[in-house]
C-alpha cells in the first residue's frame, strides 16, 4: 500500500497507486507538467514504459528501488544532456514452498499464456504471456536460468507464441490459452464497509440456512 497521504495538497500527481514521474524519475504535478526539482524512486514511483504501451508502471521489489534510486540521485546532481533515463524491464523473484519463482515483464497484461519449457506436472516449467502477437512476459518455476533469454524476447518484441527450436515442447503445453486476468480497472474485492440502512445502535440478527 503506497504511503502517499502525506503528499495531499502538495500539487504533485500522487494517489493510491503512487506518484507519477517521467523516465528520469522527475515527478509530475497535478496538471501533468513535469517538475524539475522533485524526484521519485522505489515502490511509489509510476512511470510510462515504452515496452508496455507507455502505461504507467511501478514495481514493488527491492532491486527496482535500489536501481531507480541510483538514476534519481544521478539526475538530481546533473542537468540537461547529462541526465539519463531509468531503463528497466519489470522483474522480481521469490521462493515459495521450496520452489524458485522468477518473473520478467508484465504478466497481467497478457491476453494469452503458453507453457514454453518444462512440464506442469514436474513443477519445473516456464510460462510465456502474449499481447497482440508479441511476448509480453514470462514466469519461471525452478527454471531461473532462462529469465535473461526471455528478457531479450520482451525487449525485442518477439512474436508470440515463441517459435524457437530450443524450446522443450512437451505434450499438452504447446497451445496458447486465454490468460483470463481480471480487469485491473475493476475492484478486486468487495467493500469493507456495508451501508445497511439501520441505525448503528440497533442490533438485528438474521439467520440464513446453508444450502445443501
Amino acid at each position: 500500500i503506497r504511503n502517499t497521504e502525506w503528499l495531499a495538497g502538495s500539487g504533485l500527481a500522487a494517489g493510491p497507486r503512487g506518484v507519477a514521474c517521467d523516465a528520469g524519475c522527475r515527478a509530475f504535478d497535478v496538471h501533468g507538467i513535469v517538475t524539475d526539482d522533485v524526484f521519485v524512486a522505489g515502490d511509489v514511483a509510476r512511470s510510462p514504459h515504452p515496452l508496455f504501451g507507455y502505461q504507467f508502471l511501478s514495481l514493488e521489489h527491492w532491486g527496482n528501488a535500489v536501481e531507480q534510486a541510483e538514476v534519481a540521485a544521478h539526475n538530481m546532481i546533473n542537468s540537461g544532456l547529462d541526465r539519463r533515463p531509468y531503463l528497466w524491464v519489470p522483474a522480481f523473484w521469490s521462493a515459495q514452498f521450496g520452489v524458485n519463482i522468477k518473473s520478467i515483464g508484465v504478466p497481467p497484461m497478457g491476453e494469452e499464456v503458453v507453457v514454453t519449457q518444462g512440464a506442469l506436472e514436474e513443477d519445473r516449467f516456464v510460462v510465456t504471456y502474449g499481447l497482440q502477437g508479441r511476448v509480453i512476459a514470462a514466469v519461471a518455476f525452478d527454471q531461473a536460468r532462462w529469465i535473461d533469454f526471455y528478457r531479450r524476447l520482451i525487449e525485442s518484441a518477439a512474436p508470440f507464441p515463441p517459435a524457437f527450436p530450443n524450446v522443450d515442447r512437451r505434450a499438452g503445453g504447446t497451445r496458447p490459452i486465454p490468460a483470463d486476468f481480471p480487469d485491473p480497472s475493476l475492484p478486486s474485492h468487495g467493500p469493507t464497509v456495508t451501508l445497511s440502512g439501520y441505525s448503528p445502535s440497533e442490533r438485528r440478527l438474521q439467520f440464513t440456512p446453508a444450502r445443501a
